[in-house]
C-alpha cells in the first residue's frame, strides 16, 4: 500500500490532508495505521494545542496527514476547535488550507456524525468521507449503502475498519484521485429564506476579499457567511473584523436582527436544519435489519447511566483512579523498590559522583542541591502523570468517560462546571500537575480554565509531610472516638482536605460569576459506542503527555529550583558566632565520647560473640559492628551539621528575606524562621520539613517522622525569650496556609504551559497566597482567642 518515506526515490507531488472527525470515531487509529512510525507530534506557532503529522507515500505522491483534535462541530469553543477551524481555513498560524479534508465518521452513529460532515461540505473543498466501524454497525443491525451515501453527499465515500486495517489499502489512491475534485454540487441544507441571508453576506465578503487580493477568504466566503449568521460566540466575526472592517459587523447585526424578527431561534435553527437534511438524504443509505432490538451499549447503559447504580459504579471507578494515582509512587515493586527509589537511587549516585570529583563549595552545591535536585523534582512526578494518561485513555477510548461525565454533571453544573471536571479535580488529590493536564478533556475553555485554577487547592500528596509533622507533634495520638475506630489525628487530617475542597467550591463560584462569566449552557456530549481501547493509541497518548511535561514544565522547574538554591546559598557567612560555636563544641565533645563508648561496647560484644568462630570471622564481625552507627550518633551528627547549615541559611538572601517579612507573618504567629521555610518551599511544598530542620539547627536530611525534629519544633522559642514559638494555634495556622497556598513551582509551570500565558500562573499564585494568608491569620487569631492567649 505504501512505501517507506526514507527511500531514495523522491516524491514528485505533495498533498496536505486534514484528518477530521468527532471524538471516538477511530480517527487517530486510522492515522496511526496509515503513517506507522512516520509521524511526529508538533505545536502550531503561538498555541499549545498538539497535533500529529505523518506521511504516506503512494506512487510518487507524498501524502502529509494532519491528525486534528476531535470536534463535534466547526463552531469553535475550545483552543483545540479553534486550531481545527484555522487549519481547515488556512488561517491563523497555518499558511494555507489543506489540499483535501478526510472526514472520519462512526457507522454506528452515522446520523449524528454527519452533522460535522455537513459543516465541512460548506467549505466546498475536496473531501472524502471514511465510514469507520462498519463491523459495529452490523452488530447493531445496520448496513450502510456506501454508493448511495456518496451520491447523497456529493463526495467520495469509503468504508473502513481502522482497528483491523480493513479496506485501508484503497484510501491513499482515493486521496490522490480526489485531491483536485470539489464536491459534485453545492451543499445546501438551508431553505430559500435562509439562503437569501447567507448569499447576501457571502457576496459582501467575497467582494471585499477580492478587492484586497485575499483569494483564500473569497474561496470560503459562503462558509464564513453561514458561521457569521449562526454562531453567537463571535469567533468568525472577530476573525474577519480586521480584514473587512466595521461595515461587516453592521451587516451581520442587520441580517441577524431580520432573522430574529421573523421569530427564528438562531441557537436551534442550524441543528434542526442540518439534521432535517441528513434525515432526508440518508434514509435510503441505511438498512436496519434488527429494528427495535437494544444494542449492547444500550443494555450496558441501563446500569452505567442509572441514577443510583450508575453513580455507584462511577464512584468505584473514581476511587480506583484516585487510589492508583495516589499510591503509584509509593508502591514497593519486588527487587527494584518504589518508583521514587528508581528515580532517587541514580540521583544519589550522581550526587556521590559529584562529591568524589568536585570538592565542597559553590559548584558542588550547585550541581547536587540545585541541578540534580531540580531534575529529581521533575522526574518524581512522571510516574503519576504517565499512569493518569494511561487510565484516562482507557476510560475515554472504551466510551465510559462520557457516561461518568454525564452522571456527575447534574451536581457540578451548579458551580458552573461540567461532569468532565471531576476527573482532573480527583487526580489533583494525588498531584495537581497531572490533574491540570487532565483538564484537556474539557472542551469548553471557560470550564477548563476554572478547573485549572482551582485544581491546586485540592490537598495533594506533597502537603502530607507538613500535615503529618504538625499533627503528630501537637495532636495526642491517644484521643479517639467510637471505641478507638475514629482518631482525632485522622479527623484533623480529613479537615485539612476539606479546607481545600470547600475553598475550591467558593473560588469556582466566584470565577464563574466574574472573570469567566457566561450564560449557562446545556451539557451536550455524545455517548459513544462501547469498544475495546486501542493499546497503541493509549500508550502513545501516555508517553506524549509525559514527554510534554518533562520538556516544557520540566525546564522551568529546574530553573526555579536553581534560583531558590542560589537564594539559600549566597552570600556565604564567615565563622560561627561565639554562642553557636560553643554549642557546636559541646555537641562535638559529646559525639566523640559517645562514639568512643559505643565502639568499645561493640568491640567487646563482637569478641564475645566470636569465641566459637575463627579469628578471621571474628575480625569481620568486629569491623562490621564497629562501622554501624546508633540513632543517637546520627542525631548528634545531624545537629552539628544543622548548626552550620542553619547559620549559613540565616545569613543568605533567603534567610534575610524571611527576616524582612517577619512583620508580615507575625500576625500569623510565625517568626522569620517559619517565614523562611515557607519561601524555601516554593519549588515544592514537601521541602519545608527538611528546611525547618536546617533553620531550627536540628539537622539535615530529616523527614516528618523524625522525633528530634518534632521535639525541636515543640521546644523552639521566640528568639531572646522563653515564649514557645509553635503552639497549637500556630500549628493550625501553618497547616491552613500550606493547604491553600501555591507553593509549588511545578504546578505553576504546568499552568503556564496549559494556558500559554504567564498571566494565569501569576494570578493563581497571587490569589492562592492571599487566601492562604487570610486563612492562616483567621486560624491563628481565633485559635489564640479561644485558647485565652
Amino acid at each position: 500500500m505504501t512505501q517507506p518515506s526514507n527511500q531514495s526515490k523522491s516524491a514528485d507531488r505533495r498533498l496536505r490532508v486534514a484528518v477530521l472527525g468527532n471524538p471516538n470515531t477511530g480517527k487517530s487509529t486510522l492515522f496511526n495505521q496509515l503513517t506507522g512510525i512516520r509521524q511526529q507530534t508538533a505545536n502550531y506557532p503561538r498555541v499549545t494545542v498538539e497535533h500529529h503529522v505523518g506521511q504516506v507515500q503512494f506512487e510518487g505522491t507524498m501524502i502529509e496527514l494532519i491528525d486534528l483534535p476531535g470536534t463535534y462541530s466547526l463552531t469553535p469553543r475550545s483552543p483545540e476547535e479553534v486550531v481545527t477551524v484555522d487549519v481547515l481555513l488556512g488561517t491563523g498560524p497555518v499558511s494555507s488550507p489543506p489540499d483535501l479534508i478526510l472526514c472520519v465518521v462512526d457507522a454506528s452513529n452515522l446520523e449524528r456524525h454527519l452533522f460535522l460532515v455537513s459543516q465541512v461540505l460548506d467549505l466546498n473543498r475536496p473531501t472524502i468521507v471514511a465510514v469507520n466501524m462498519l463491523d459495529v454497525a452490523e452488530v447493531q443491525g445496520d448496513q450502510i449503502d456506501l454508493a448511495a451515501l456518496s451520491e447523497s453527499l456529493g463526495v467520495p465515500t469509503i468504508g473502513i475498519q481502522a482497528n483491523k486495517r480493513a479496506s485501508l489499502s484503497g484510501l491513499p489512491r482515493l486521496i490522490v484521485e480526489s485531491a483536485a475534485n470539489s464536491p459534485k454540487r453545492r451543499h445546501d441544507p438551508f431553505p430559500e429564506k435562509w439562503n437569501q441571508y447567507i448569499d447576501e453576506l457571502a457576496k459582501s465578503i467575497e467582494t471585499k476579499a477580492s478587492s484586497q487580493g485575499d483569494q483564500n477568504l473569497a474561496s470560503y466566503s459562503r462558509f464564513a457567511a453561514i458561521r457569521l449568521l449562526f454562531d453567537s460566540d463571535g469567533y468568525m466575526l472577530e476573525h474577519l473584523k480586521s480584514k473587512l472592517g466595521k461595515e461587516l459587523e453592521n451587516l451581520v447585526c442587520q441580517e441577524r436582527s431580520q432573522v430574529l424578527g421573523e421569530g427564528s431561534n438562531l441557537g436551534e435553527a442550524e441543528p434542526d436544519l442540518r439534521y432535517n437534511w441528513i434525515s432526508q438524504n440518508i434514509c435510503n443509505c441505511i438498512h436496519r435489519t434488527k429494528a427495535g432490538q437494544p444494542t449492547i451499549s444500550e443494555k450496558a447503559d441501563r446500569v452505567l447511566t442509572h441514577p443510583f447504580w450508575g453513580l455507584l459504579v462511577a464512584g468505584l471507578v473514581l476511587v480506583c483512579l484516585f487510589q492508583a494515582i495516589f499510591h503509584v509512587s509509593s508502591y514497593e515493586w519486588p527487587l527494584v523498590g518504589s518508583f521514587g527509589d528508581m528515580i532517587e537511587i541514580p540521583l544519589k549516585f550522581l550526587k556521590q559522583l559529584v562529591g568524589w570529583t568536585i570538592p565542597e563549595g559553590a559548584l558542588n552545591s550547585l550541581l547536587t542541591d540545585g541541578l540534580i535536585s531540580g531534575v529529581g523534582g521533575v522526574l518524581v512526578f512522571l510516574p503519576q502523570i504517565l499512569l493518569l494518561f494511561l487510565l484516562l485513555g482507557i476510560l475515554e477510548d472504551s466510551g465510559y468517560l462520557a457516561r461518568a461525565a454525564f452522571l456527575m454533571d447534574r451536581y457540578l453544573s451548579r458551580l458552573g462546571l461540567s461532569g468532565l471536571t471531576l476527573f482532573p479535580l480527583l487526580s489533583s488529590f494525588a498531584c495537581a500537575i497531572p490533574g491540570i493536564m487532565a483538564a484537556r478533556v474539557i472542551s469548553d475553555r471557560k470550564e477548563r480554565m476554572i478547573t485549572i485554577l482551582i485544581a491546586p487547592l485540592m490537598s495533594c500528596s506533597a502537603r502530607l509531610p507538613v500535615y503529618s509533622l504538625l499533627i503528630s507533634a501537637f495532636i495526642p495520638e491517644e484521643i479517639s472516638y467510637l471505641g478507638g475506630w475514629l482518631g482525632l489525628q485522622g479527623l484533623i487530617m480529613m479537615a485539612m482536605y476539606l479546607v481545600g475542597i470547600v475553598v475550591a467550591i467558593g473560588v469556582a463560584w466566584v470565577l464563574k460569576k466574574t472573570i469567566f462569566k457566561s450564560r449557562s449552557s446545556a451539557f451536550v456530549m455524545e455517548l459513544p459506542t462501547y469498544k475495546l481501547p486501542s493499546p497503541r493509541n493509549i500508550f502513545q497518548r501516555m508517553f506524549e503527555g509525559g514527554w510534554a511535561f518533562v520538556r516544557d514544565a520540566g525546564t522551568l522547574i529546574v530553573a526555579m529550583t536553581i534560583l531558590v538554591w542560589a537564594a539559600g546559598y549566597y552570600p556565604r557567612a564567615g565563622g560561627l558566632p561565639e554562642e553557636l560555636s560553643a554549642k557546636k563544641t559541646v555537641l562535638e565533645t559529646e559525639l566523640a565520647a559517645m562514639m568512643d563508648l559505643e565502639n568499645k561496647e561493640k568491640t567487646k560484644e563482637a569478641r564475645e560473640d566470636g569465641e566459637s568462630k575463627t579469628s578471621e570471622q571474628t575480625q569481620d564481625t568486629d569491623d562490621q559492628k564497629a562501622g554501624e552507627e546508633s540513632e543517637a550518633i546520627k542525631d548528634l551528627k545531624n545537629q552539628i551539621a544543622g548548626i552550620d547549615s542553619g547559620y549559613q541559611l540565616k545569613q543568605s538572601f533567603l534567610g534575610r528575606a524571611g527576616q524582612l517579612i517577619e512583620p508580615l507573618v507575625k500576625p500569623l504567629g510565625w517568626d522569620w524562621r517559619i517565614g523562611s521555610a515557607a519561601i524555601a518551599s516554593f519549588p515544592a511544598r514537601e521541602v519545608v520539613v527538611a528546611t525547618l530542620g536546617v533553620i531550627f539547627s536540628i539537622g539535615e536530611d530529616l523527614d516528618e517522622k523524625s522525633i528530634p525534629l518534632r521535639d525541636g519544633i515543640k521546644e523552639a522559642t521566640w528568639e531572646g525569650t522563653d515564649k514557645k514559638l509553635v503552639t497549637l494555634p500556630v500549628a493550625f495556622s501553618i497547616m491552613v496556609f500550606f493547604a491553600l497556598c501555591a507553593q509549588c513551582v511545578s504546578t505553576l509551570g504546568v499552568i503556564r504551559r496549559e494556558t500559554n500565558s504567564w498571566f494565569w500562573p501569576i494570578f493563581t499564585f497571587v490569589y492562592m497566597t492571599v487566601l492562604a494568608y487570610v486563612g492562616a491569620f483567621l486560624t491563628y487569631q481565633v485559635g489564640s482567642w479561644m485558647g485565652g492567649n
